[in-house]
């Protein structure tokens, strides 16, 4: 990530970073707070490569090519550190073991910079260790708090950090991200609805699962008018493919995109369709169906996503949803 990429990306986050820099007025600790695929980790490297950049000057573009860059961006700059989950989890000594190391003067300068990537991931021990450090900053040294949740973060940790917040990229923005990189016109806004991580779009494009789900759930939509095709469809092709709750939840949202799709097309927004090549279907039933049973339709599906995550049997869980797209009993 560049800078110039960085703006267009995130241009609140950016714009406060690039102040910050340019006005030389760094806080002691940060926490870049948003949902994964957002950059996070990318902006932490640009700024650390910002601060120790050895000829960048007055400007905050790093050069990309001096030592420190290099070293930055291969993971082994002396006075860079950055803490990952050993495992599941952050743990007391990977702190401890960066305190100890920042007592310590700069190898090379005076300025010290530490990134915690996933910090919401520290156990309860590794947390109030951190937070002794941040209550007691050691002049020239910055840190960075990655999170995608903040609210695991301890209270007291989050009022010890600047706050910048990184936002989802929109779906016309990623699409065209994802294009550059090679993903089909006619995938990129499915695939863009689904994350905001380009290496996992770029991995579901590629992934044969994810593809045969796409069909399945076409196909499931195609045939619910019809009581018999729906519930063969449902145990045979979705019931047989759809086994994890991951993978039943990534089920039932690309099964709301589609009714999204007819909804944008009543409301005349069908620029971006997510299933683009399922056009002229969706289009006949938009004339067939009001926005009130859209609004059913999609409700139904995000109370079965929420009773998924709740525990419930996703066969039974399918079952009554298909009824209820069809028409027939509500959940209860």
């Amino acid at each position: 990530m560049n800078w110039d990429q960085f703006e267009k990306e995130q241009p609140i986050a950016a714009r406060l970073l690039k102040n910050s820099l340019v006005n030389r007025r760094i806080a002691h600790a940060y926490l870049f707070e948003g949902e994964h695929g957002t950059g996070k980790k990318e902006a932490s490297l640009l700024m650390a490569a910002s601060l120790f950049c050895e000829e960048n000057g007055q400007d905050v573009t790093p050069c990309d090519h001096c030592g420190n860059c290099k070293r930055i961006k291969s993971g082994n700059h002396p006075d860079v550190h950055i803490v990952e989950p050993d495992g599941l989890s952050i743990k007391i000594d990977q702190i401890r073991a960066l305190r100890t190391e920042f007592s310590k003067s700069g190898m090379e300068s005076k300025r010290k910079l530490y990134i915690i990537i996933d910090a919401e991931k520290m156990t309860v021990q590794a947390a109030n260790s951190l937070l002794k450090f941040l209550e007691e900053p050691h002049a020239e040294t910055t840190a960075v708090l990655v999170t995608d949740q903040p609210q695991q973060l301890l209270p007291t940790i989050i009022s010890r950090c600047q706050s910048v917040p990184f936002h989802p990229l929109t779906p016309e923005f990623f699409a065209k991200r994802l294009e550059e990189a090679g993903v089909p016109k006619g995938k990129t806004f499915l695939l863009a609805a689904i994350t905001n991580d380009l290496q996992e779009a770029l991995r579901l494009n590629d992934d044969d699962w994810f593809a045969q789900a796409r069909k399945i759930v076409l196909k499931l939509y195609e045939v619910l008018n019809n009581p018999l095709y729906a519930m063969t469809t449902l145990q045979v092709d979705w019931i047989g493919h759809f086994k994890e709750k991951a993978q039943h939840d990534m089920g039932l949202s690309l099964l709301l995109y589609i009714y999204k799709d007819v909804l944008n097309i009543q409301l005349g927004k069908d620029r971006q369709l997510v299933y683009p090549d399922q056009r002229q279907t969706l289009e006949k039933d938009a004339l067939q169906t009001s926005m009130k049973r859209l609004s059913e339709q999609m409700t139904a599906i995000l109370e079965a996503k929420r009773k998924l995550h709740a525990n419930m049997n996703p066969q039974l869980l399918m079952e009554q949803l298909v009824l209820n797209l069809q028409g027939g009993p509500s959940f209860v």
